[in-house]
């Protein structure tokens, strides 16, 4: 089976991934990675070199994918086009801020747990209501 190409089904999805080199190559040593018969993969490498424009694509085109599950990011990568992340609001698939190896995770800046903040204000949970 290794020579064979994998078709997406129904049943299967992927995890795509916008992260720092040394972040992506520990998730592709993992089995993560994939490239479909068209050669496009479910993962950016960002680095120095990498623009703004890029990793705004690669989001919209992540996001919009219908063999894709969960969108994994960086958090300094997510604050670069925090507008694109903010906006997102669709379940599928699920973005995940992740720490790198550089840049320590900042959970003031995690758009999800800021969301849940604002679902679960301090007055429902003090309250007991949820």
């Amino acid at each position: 089976m290794a020579g064979k190409a994998q078709i997406p089904t129904k049943n299967s999805a992927l995890i795509s991934m916008i992260a720092d080199e040394d972040t992506v190559v520990g998730f592709l040593l993992a089995g993560v990675g994939n490239v479909d018969l068209r050669r496009k993969t479910n993962y950016l490498i960002v680095d120095s070199k990498t623009t703004v424009k890029q990793i705004e694509d690669a989001f919209k085109e992540f996001t919009t994918r219908e063999d894709i599950a969960i969108v994994m990011i960086s958090q300094y990568v997510a604050n670069m086009i925090r507008f694109l992340v903010d906006s997102y609001n669709k379940p599928i698939p699920a973005i995940l801020e992740i720490p790198s190896k550089d840049h320590p995770y900042d959970p003031a800046h995690d758009s999800v747990l800021s969301r849940v903040k604002n679902l679960f204000s301090t007055e429902s949970v003090a309250s007991g209501r949820y």
